[in-house]
This record gives structure tokens, sequence and C-alpha cells, in this order.
């Protein structure tokens, strides 16, 4: 699958700490049902057979939906499952040896918080960026924060698309307006809601009018 613009506009990425009483499974399907127009299964606690396992159940529900399916940061259960593509962080392995590893027919992206970041991994393959904490995040406490100006900068650097992650909510999103994004990433925003399908429509609806700003 290529990695196409559209698939950023509300890009939803799981967190198992919002699951109540709903399974994971059952809240992407929300999601999607809502206007999610990619999903991005991320596990820090499980082993990598309950991960795949996971992430095969996940893969098939995205492909009913027509909508990517992108595991993070583990290269061996997104080939295993037959994932869309694979998101890695800086910290992680490095977008040229991903490709080396999982072929050209992958999305790769890859977090990026500064212009030169955002060069390097497009010129070592890239297919989509992931830029940010745009705004603070309590999901993941070890990001960077990114100014809307570098989000700007990174957006006119690169002809790939580039998602804006980390603390975006309805409250805030239609301020990166003018930052070039194609679309936002979101995690509690989404997962967190009573209603997700309901709670998708409503963040869909905004991040058009982000895009199209």
């Amino acid at each position: 699958m290529t990695c196409d613009k559209k698939h950023m506009l509300l890009y939803a990425v799981t967190d198992r700490a919002w699951t109540g009483t709903q399974t994971l499974e059952q809240q992407v399907e929300a999601a999607l049902k809502g206007g999610a127009t990619c999903v991005q299964l991320r596990e820090k606690e499980l082993d990598d057979a309950a991960f795949l396992e996971e992430a095969i159940r996940l893969k098939a529900i995205c492909t009913r939906y027509g909508v990517p399916f992108i595991v993070n940061d583990n290269v061996e259960v997104a080939i295993r499952c037959g994932a869309d593509g694979i998101h890695v962080g800086q910290s992680d392995m490095r977008a040229g040896k991903v490709r080396a590893l999982v072929g050209e027919g992958m999305i790769i992206g890859v977090s990026a918080d500064t212009v030169e970041q955002a060069l390097a991994a497009q010129a070592a393959g890239a297919d989509c960026l992931g830029v940010g904490a745009m705004f603070p995040t309590g999901t993941k406490l070890d990001a960077s924060a990114v100014s809307h100006e570098t989000a700007r900068a990174i957006c006119n650097a690169v002809s790939i698309p580039v998602v804006a992650i980390g603390g975006i909510t309805k409250a805030n999103m239609l301020q990166l307006r003018g930052t070039g994004v194609n679309g936002v990433a979101l995690v509690s925003a989404i997962f967190a809601s009573a209603d997700i399908e309901a709670e998708c429509r409503e963040l869909r609806a905004l991040a058009e009018k982000l895009v199209d700003a």
C-alpha cells in the first residue's frame, strides 16, 4: 500500500490503558466507523506472541475498512502480520535498515522533531513523518516539544506526508492551521472517549477544516 496524504487525516494510535469495558478490537472498529483514516497499533507491554496475535486481528479489521494498518516499533511483528506499515522513532531502528528488512511494499513512518531529522528520514526512505509533541501530553512522557514554527519548517522541507502528534484535542487542533500538516495522530482524544465512533466523527470534521485551511 502506498502512503497517501489522505491516510494521515485522522490517524488513530491505540493505547491499551483506555480499553475499559471494550476490547481493543471493538474500540478500533468504532474509530473506523467514525472516520479514522489510519490505525497504528502501539504495544509496550505485550510479549511478541501476544502482540502478533493482536496485530493479525486488527489488520483484518482495518482491511475490511480499506484503511492502512501500521505497527509501532516492532518490525518483525509488522512483517509477520502483513501490516501495511511500520512506524519507528529516532531511538529505534533507522529507516534505511527498516526498508532493507520490509521491502518496498510497506509504508515506513518515522518520528521527527527537527528539520534535520525529517530530511534524514526522507532520504533514508521514509514514506511519512510523525512530528510532535505539538502540545503537552501525558501519553508519551519522553516526547520533546515541537513548536508550530518547527512543524511548518519540516512540512516545507520535505515532500512526504506529515502528521502532527502529541496532546492534540478538539479544543486545540485548529491551532495547527498554517503548519502544513496533512493530519493529526491522536491517542487519548479518541480512545479515552466514552463514544469513540461519535468522537471520531467530530474529530474528522475538525481535521478536514485543519488541512483545508
